[in-house]
Formats: C-alpha cells, structure tokens, sequence
C-alpha cells in the first residue's frame, strides 16, 4: 500500500512526504442502531475515544426499537471519535455514526472529507441495514460490510449475509468480531485498500 495513494484517495493531488510527517485519513463507521459502532472504535483507538453515548429512557420506547439488542442501555446521539496508526506515518481518524433515523440528518457532516466507510450489520435484523447501504452507494463513497459477531448468537455464511443484502460482487464482505483489535485492524485494512482500488477504476464516459 501506498501512502501517497492513501492521500490522494483522500485529499486530492499532494506531494510526496519525504519526511517524518504523518498522513492522516478520515474512516466513517456507520450502521444501524446498536450495531457496535462504539464498540468498534473503542477497541482500536490509541487515544481515549470521545463518544456521545446517553442513557435510553422511558422517552424513546416506540422510537428507538431496543427489542432485538438485549442488554442494551446506552445510544449514541452525535458520533464517536477515535484515532489509529494504522502503518508507519498512517493516522486513520474514525468517526463513528448516531444508529437511529432519526440522528441521520448528521451523517452527511460526519463523512465529509472521509475516504470510506465501513457498514456494521448485524445478521438477526440485516433489513435495518439497507438504509445505510443505500446512504453510501447514493454518494458512491467506498465501503466495506462487516458481519458483527455477538456472543451466544448463531454465526451465519457470508455468502448468505451478501445474497440477503444484495451487495455488489465488488463490495468487500468480512465476519468479525470488533471487539478484538486485531479484527478491527484488519477491517480497516482492508478498507484503505478498497478505497485505493475503487480511485484507480477508470471514470466511465457518460453515453452519447
């Protein structure tokens, strides 16, 4: 991989760096409330992440659907934000995404600038993740699909997982479990690469 190509994927021509200075790249983390998007960033961070996480109360039953996430207490109304050297003078920056519909009006602010984005799903509910799919692929930003783990729950095929969210071939599906940094680390990975290979696709012509 390429760190001058990571920042022209995501800043626009620059010049080489020779020296010590770090390249930084902007990764969003997103998907469909109490997917894990904190808990992700959490487990990679090398920086105390800042979350905006709120207690659920009586005030969201009939608007935050917690029936499907036993054990869940806490939501996430603005983003979270962490920080990882991902290779040597590589800085990814991840902000990680409010869960609920009603939060989405803040997306656009928070993948501003990114380079990709990766889509937690989880397997019980994939019909929740159609939104934020449809969220990324509108502005054709790259992104990976990652098929959380959670304990004591069946572990379903990704080629199932991917026939159900009708992804593009192209689209890279992982299984993991982001509460493991290696896991984490490899997701990102593999995201930074994407990215790199979807900005050296040639750009189509439109028909005459």
């Amino acid at each position: 991989m390429s760190l001058d190509q990571v920042a022209v994927a995501g800043q626009g021509p620059v010049h080489a760096h020779h020296g010590p200075a770090p390249l930084s790249v902007k990764i969003v983390i997103a998907g469909p409330f109490g997917v894990g998007k904190t808990t992700m960033v959490g487990s990679i961070s090398e920086i105390p992440p800042l979350t905006t996480e709120v207690i659920l109360t009586s005030a969201s039953i009939g608007v935050d659907d917690a029936s499907s996430i036993p054990g869940k207490t806490t939501t996430t109304v603005a983003m979270d934000f962490g920080r990882i050297t991902l290779e040597e003078h590589l800085i990814l920056y991840l902000f990680g995404t409010p869960g609920q519909q009603r939060f989405w009006f803040m997306w656009d602010e928070v993948a501003r600038g990114a380079i990709g984005a990766v889509v937690l799903v989880d397997a019980r509910r994939l019909a929740d993740s159609f939104g934020p799919l449809d969220y990324f692929e509108a502005r054709h930003l790259p992104y990976v699909v990652v098929a959380n783990t959670f304990s004591g729950q069946p572990v379903h095929d990704v080629a199932d997982v991917r026939e159900a969210l009708v992804l593009a071939a192209d689209v890279p599906l992982i299984r993991a479990d982001v509460r493991e940094r290696e896991d984490v680390a490899a997701i990102l990975t593999v995201l930074v690469e994407h990215a790199l290979d979807r900005r050296r696709l040639p750009t189509r012509r439109p028909s005459s």
